[in-house]
């Protein structure tokens, strides 16, 4: 700019000068050098508006250029979107179709369960006489409450869960049934089991547990919960030559559950099975599925034979342990096994991969204790009482219409 300004000066200059040789005197020359300033100044605004203004089209024309080229790329976005909300629908469409066959294979799979008590020889392996025990009012009283409660599908499903240790974070459930009575009373298993069990009630009252606990892992699965359910199976499910086909058959064709659905069977269950038993636990283990021993009360246990049937899970009541609990030679053993380290028994079990779970954990006390041993896992209303589900996923999980009452008429009921 200051070399352009020179020559201006220059060019005026030089008119001032000739205009001033001419005669025309020193106004006219001043007047000139001042006319030409102007001139080439105005002529170089002039050029500058002229070039910015060919720079701004240039920048114009590569705005509009980018700006197609954008709803090029948004148009071809929005048509790969609309493609994938299509595969979506159908992908969800597909689910919802192999839930809900999945749901009516099941409902089948118990309503074929419910018409296998008319057998009187299955009632009888589950207790024998429909008339058995009605002589005293007590027994028919409550009798007739548990037989209300199942007619009436009060039968609730409790959760507790089970925490790692020391983190105390929840990793499993275990699942529990309670029947109500008309008045919305709990009847605790103690309760209805003895009045129960020899009417040949206790079949439905265990296969409907299991289907429950099936739907409740399935709903856990659409929400990506890795929550695995401890869920009790029976000696007479385990047997039943009617239900237990059809159940393998259902969960050979669910095997994608086998990570999350943990069977339960007590230690003197376990010890009473029969080879038919055994034979039906190895075909779920062959599915994936594993099993946990509840209920023990001989920690002198077999861990080379629990790891033979697929038996993961120990659980040992807090109480039970801890009183097995003695001093040998400064170090702490257990009564039943003195020659094990107390310290060890968790380890020695995991060897065999088994994992050790102590239950009916009701202070931080007992949690010391059992941190010293070098358990994993713990339950009981110290990390949480059995909690009721909703009644709205109850509804979603509920046995066919005319389950209960079909087994309920069978078993000699209404």
């Amino acid at each position: 700019m200051a070399l352009l300004t020179g020559v201006y000066l220059f060019v005026a200059s030089t008119v001032a000068v000739l205009l001033w040789r001419t005669g025309a005197g020193w106004g006219a020359g001043i007047a000139g050098l001042i006319g030409t300033l102007a001139a080439a100044f105005s002529l170089h605004n002039l050029i500058g508006r002229a070039l910015e203004s060919s720079k701004l089209r240039a920048e114009l024309e590569r705005l509009r250029e980018a700006h197609l080229l954008m709803v090029d790329h948004i148009e071809a976005t929005q048509n790969a979107l609309e493609g994938l909300e299509d595969r979506l629908q159908a992908a969800a469409e597909t689910r919802t179709q192999a839930l809900t066959d999945e749901v009516h294979m099941l409902e089948d799979l118990v309503a074929r369960l419910s018409e296998s008590i008319t057998d009187p020889r299955v009632l009888r392996s589950y207790g024998g006489d429909a008339r058995h025990g009605r002589a005293d009012p007590r027994t028919a009283a409550l009798l007739e409450t548990v037989r209300e409660a199942l007619a009436d599908n009060r039968v609730d499903l409790y959760l507790q869960p089970v925490v790692s240790l020391p983190q105390r974070r929840t990793v499993f459930y275990e699942s529990f049934s309670r029947l109500r009575d008309a008045e919305g009373r709990v009847l605790m298993p103690a309760e209805y089991l003895r009045v129960a069990e020899p009417e040949g009630l206790v079949s439905a009252i265990d296969n409907l547990l299991l289907f429950r606990c099936v739907q409740i892992v399935r709903r856990l699965a659409k929400t990506d919960r890795r929550v695995g359910i401890f869920c009790n199976i029976s000696l007479a499910s385990l047997g039943d030559e009617v239900f237990f086909p059809q159940f393998l058959d259902f969960l050979s064709q669910n095997k994608d559950l086998s990570g999350a659905l943990i069977f339960e069977l007590g230690q003197t269950a376990f010890g009473d099975r029969g080879s038919l038993e055994a034979r039906n636990m190895a075909k779920l283990a062959d599915l994936g599925f594993r099993f946990s021993m509840d209920k023990v009360s001989d920690l002198d246990l077999d861990f080379a034979d629990l790891s033979r049937a697929d038996v993961k899970f120990v659980k040992v009541a807090a109480d039970v342990l801890l009183e097995q609990m003695l001093e040998v030679g400064g170090t702490l053993a257990l009564r039943s096994l003195p020659d094990v380290q107390a310290s060890d028994y968790a380890a020695l079990m995991r060897r065999y991969g088994v994992e050790l779970i102590v239950e009916k954990v009701e202070s931080e006390r007992q949690v010391i204790d059992i941190l010293e041993l070098e358990i994993g896992y713990g339950q009981g209303h110290l990390f949480g009482e059995p909690r009721a589900i909703r009644d709205s996923v109850l509804a979603e999980t509920a046995p066919p219409s005319g389950f209960m009452q079909g087994a309920l008429r069978r078993s000699g009921g209404r």
